[in-house]
């Protein structure tokens, strides 16, 4: 789980690297050509990643599957767009084929955003696509007719994927082509167990095609002289986080949560702010697991379920949404329950300048936590 924060990371990195080299001159925007959009459809090919002990019997071959998503291009006709390079945004769909019987097969549903590396005007492009969405496991777990699918309690999953991919569009008219690689997370983040989820890395290749039937040349708006004047101060969030989960004792039952958190933010430019702060946390189904557990194990000693973290973080700012990074580590920690360190990645989005909402997804290293829904503000 780990990776997702680096790869969120680095992400940031290069979404602000690649505005160094500005379009070398202002262009036209060419209202004709607003509805630009393409299709891509791929094939990928892939390892099943053994993160935890319990996964070792999924490891009999190497999934596969299909990628089918709809982009639509932007021009910078919304400041945001220049500022990250004219990105896409889509759906996406994508079927798994596990080849094992005790897994299943998985059905995923996507939004996401296509991240260009190079001035837009170059025909071979490098990108980075985020996505999350939703997906469908054919045959979770059942302790009468599939003990051994400890990767998924539920149906319904939570699902994350990240690509790095070369395209090259209109080699062929208005097809062109792709390939690369991807990164796919399935779980339901422990809201019902069992769930080690499944983590998949694979090599991607396939078709892209314009469905622009004249295939117009794209001409871009450059908004850089009209750029808002950013205030660099020190804001203050508060923000209270809920949602329900299980603990890892099959059939203990779902139970709610919440989560208490203060913290500063820097805006560093106008994409990033760097966060500091700390955070309550209350887990009912830490409860269960403490009060199971004594019963199970004599020498287990029981403590509080309350726990209290401190972590830094980076938000990406993209219009209204924002990406979220964080590191934390347990300051108050009673009981040993899955290490000290613990991630979160996830979404905000600002309804007004200091009122927002997330939807986010905490972890420790490979193991996903919860999922949370929240609300806060910021002054």
């Amino acid at each position: 789980m780990r990776i997702f924060v680096l790869i969120i990371c680095l992400s940031s990195f290069f979404l602000n690297f690649s505005q160094e080299d500005n379009l070398e001159q202002d262009l036209i925007f060419d209202k004709n050509i607003k509805s630009y959009s393409y299709v891509q459809a791929e094939y990928f090919y892939g390892n099943i990643l053994k993160h935890n002990e319990n996964v070792g019997h999924f490891l009999v071959d190497h999934p596969t599957g299909v990628l089918l998503s709809w982009n639509k291009k932007t021009f910078g006709e919304k400041q945001w767009q220049e500022r990250f390079n004219y990105p896409d945004y889509g759906f996406s769909f994508a079927y798994q084929d596990n080849k094992n019987e005790v897994l299943g097969d998985v059905y995923s549903f996507y939004g996401h955003y296509n991240f260009y590396f190079f001035n837009r005007t170059n025909k071979n492009q490098f990108v980075l696509r985020p996505s999350f969405g939703v997906g469908y496991n054919t045959k979770p777990y059942d302790k009468v007719t599939n003990p051994k699918n400890v990767a998924f309690g539920t149906k319904l999953n939570a699902s994350v994927s990240f690509r790095l991919y070369y395209q090259r569009e209109n080699i062929l008219k208005n097809v062109g082509v792709n390939a690369g690689l991807t990164f796919m997370h399935t779980s339901n983040a422990s809201f019902k167990s069992p769930n080690t989820g499944l983590n998949i890395w694979a090599a991607t290749i396939g078709l892209n095609y314009n469905l622009n039937a004249n295939n117009a040349i794209i001409e871009y708006i450059s908004n850089s002289d009209k750029e808002e004047i950013i205030d660099k101060k020190i804001n203050y969030n508060f923000e209270f986080k809920f949602g329900a989960n299980e603990s890892d004792f099959i059939g203990s039952g779902i139970k709610p949560f919440f989560v208490i958190a203060a913290y500063v933010d820097k805006r560093l430019n106008q994409k990033s702010a760097l966060q500091f702060g700390s955070e309550l946390f209350v887990n009912y189904s830490l409860k269960d697991f403490i009060d199971i557990k004594a019963i199970t194990d004599a020498t287990f000693e029981k403590g509080d379920f309350k726990r209290v973290g401190v972590f830094v973080g980076h938000e990406l700012f993209i219009n209204k949404l924002s990406i979220i990074g964080q590191l934390g580590y347990y300051v108050y920690y009673p009981i040993v329950f899955e290490g000290r360190i613990y991630e979160r990645v996830g979404f905000k989005y600002y309804f007004k300048d200091k009122l927002f909402g997330s939807f986010t997804l905490k972890a420790h290293a490979a193991k996903a936590e919860t999922f949370s829904l929240g609300i806060g503000i910021r002054l």
